[in-house]
């Protein structure tokens, strides 16, 4: 094994710990913290595949904007200490099973793909690039579902604030 996977497996590993702590601590402020982590790892594995635009991509706008937003909006609606409420037996063992199932779906399609190397096109990675593509529509462009994740995502935000703000509000009258 060549210093090269070591490298990614520790990038892997990094990434993987680090979402499972965001995705099983209690505290609110807690997994918010952990979630940067994991996307700043995120950014490490595209600096390693040298994809430097995508990083800096990654960094500025999920580590930089989104992360922090999310950071704002949990000190704006509640207190960041506060444990989050305790997930029921059959949460679990639902979440559990959609989670084994995601698994046997993804190695399922997975061992159906082959990943030869009998391509070699060099991965051509530079900004006009991925700019000619995003905006391209003769070469199904990725400007509409950029866009629609992007309202998808101001739309989760606006709703979460408005569940946080009539939780205080019961919890005020």
């Amino acid at each position: 094994m060549e210093f090269k996977d070591i490298f990614f497996y520790l990038i892997a590993l990094y990434i993987l710990g680090t979402a499972l702590m965001a995705v099983n601590t209690r505290k609110i402020f807690r997994a918010s913290i952990w979630l940067l982590f994991s996307l700043i790892g995120v950014a490490a594995l595209y600096f390693w595949l040298n994809l430097e635009f995508l990083a800096a991509v990654q960094v500025a706008v999920y580590v930089g904007g989104i992360v922090v937003l999310i950071i704002f909006s949990i000190f704006l609606t509640q207190k960041s200490g506060n444990q989050m409420a305790k997930t029921e037996t059959t949460q679990t063992v639902f979440s559990a099973l959609a989670s084994l199932l995601g698994l046997a779906f993804l190695s399922l399609v997975l061992f159906q793909h082959s990943f030869g190397s009998d391509q070699n096109q060099e991965l051509n990675a530079s900004i006009e690039n991925i700019g000619a593509q995003m905006l391209n529509p003769g070469e199904g462009g990725f400007l509409l579902p950029f866009e629609a994740v992007s309202m998808l995502l101001l739309a989760a935000l606006v709703g979460s604030i408005v569940i946080a703000m009539k939780v205080k509000n019961k919890e005020n009258a």
